[in-house]
């Protein structure tokens, strides 16, 4: 086990698409929910090297000072490799010289900046603020106290967006010279503010992600992932360790972990939390569950499966397990070099090739 992801819920507003485990941020739930979250890590956390930790939320930045400090004396349960990624996700609007020092003095190494637009409309749209004259000072200023390693969030597909405000978001963005870039098309989730909103038209969406492709490539982003662009060397080792289906430890209200062959997830019911009660369901995984949670993983990164690596894994060739002569027949999937990958000209149907495959 060597990947922790610890969840902070609180919000200082609630974003209109937002389906993620969130509360509004009230100062005396905090305490109590660090209070807790401390106790969950020292009961499931048996003391392994952690070679990579991604705080998430909900928005760890909505944080006060007492409590940011608080939560990074908790971090310190943690046995931190000597060259761990620590990523700690941000609003642009909370980010500040104090709250950097904090970081940088407690070994976070990686930001994760949710911009996700410039353009006006698409802001009230999502109720988010950004700037771009401010962000990019706020950029300046990660960068003056040390931070190398940046990753900002973009969305797309909003109604009534326009090929000319994705290709005026994608200029802003590039312009901020970040390493990474996270791209996500809008999904229209039950009980958000937007949950009867009619999505795009598929072809639109489709044509949007063509865009966002050809732009972020043709500036030397490196496309390692369905929705994920990076600077060389810059891809996202957290992230990766979910795409390569390794196992993960999960803390904090809503968060899902993966030990041994059992999934949990815990509650998203702030009140149970609070009183200890951490897990809400168990799903005990066979080894062709495993197997397939691995290709459906796997084949969100453009480099795909190293077959050599499944055959490690599970002792038995992935082609004698799942159906891939027609995929490769027709091409939806493509074998190279010891890798088994989808289709690039193809990424955008990958669910539906999946279907056929599983």
């Amino acid at each position: 086990m060597e990947r922790v992801y610890i969840h902070i819920p609180f919000c200082k507003s609630i974003c209109s698409y937002c389906d993620f485990c969130k509360v509004l941020y009230y100062g005396s739930w905090v305490t109590q929910y660090l209070n807790k979250l401390a106790l969950e890590i020292v009961d499931k956390y048996q003391g392994e090297v952690i070679k990579t930790l991604y705080i998430g939320g909900g928005t760890p930045s909505a944080l006060d000072i007492k409590n940011l400090k608080y939560l990074m004396e908790i971090i310190k349960i943690l046995n931190l490799s000597n060259d761990v990624e620590f990523t700690f996700e941000c609003n642009i609007n909370d980010i500040n010289e104090e709250m950097l020092l904090i970081l940088k003095e407690n070994r976070v190494n990686r930001l994760s900046i949710g911009i996700e637009s410039f353009d006006k409309k698409k802001l009230e749209f999502m109720e988010r603020e950004a700037d771009f004259k401010k962000t990019k000072e706020i950029i300046n200023l990660c960068r003056k106290l040390g931070f190398k390693n940046i990753n900002v969030d973009l969305i797309y597909g909003i109604p009534k967006e326009t090929e000319r405000v994705l290709k005026s978001d994608l200029d802003k963005i590039l312009k901020l010279d970040v390493e990474h870039i996270s791209t996500y098309s809008l999904i229209v989730e039950d009980h958000t503010k937007i949950s009867k909103i009619i999505p795009i038209d598929e072809d639109l969406d489709a044509r949007f992600y063509e865009i966002i492709v050809k732009k972020l490539t043709s500036k030397g982003f490196k496309h390692y992932e369905v929705s994920n662009f990076c600077k060389d060397g810059y891809e996202s080792k957290h992230n990766l360790g979910y795409w390569n289906n390794e196992e993960y430890y999960g803390f904090g209200l809503g968060a899902s972990g993966y030990i041994g062959n059992i999934r949990y997830t815990n509650t998203r019911n702030l009140s149970k939390y609070l009183k200890g009660e951490f897990n809400e369901t168990e799903e005990i995984l066979s080894k062709e569950d495993v197997m397939s949670n691995e290709l459906m993983l796997g084949f969100r990164k453009l480099n795909g499966i190293n077959l050599q690596e499944f055959y490690n894994k599970y002792q038995v060739n992935l082609q004698e397990v799942f159906k891939i002569d027609e995929a490769l027949k027709n091409k939806d999937l493509i074998y190279k070099d010891g890798y088994l990958f989808i289709n690039p000209k193809k990424i955008y149907v990958m669910n539906e090739i999946l279907i056929h495959i599983i």
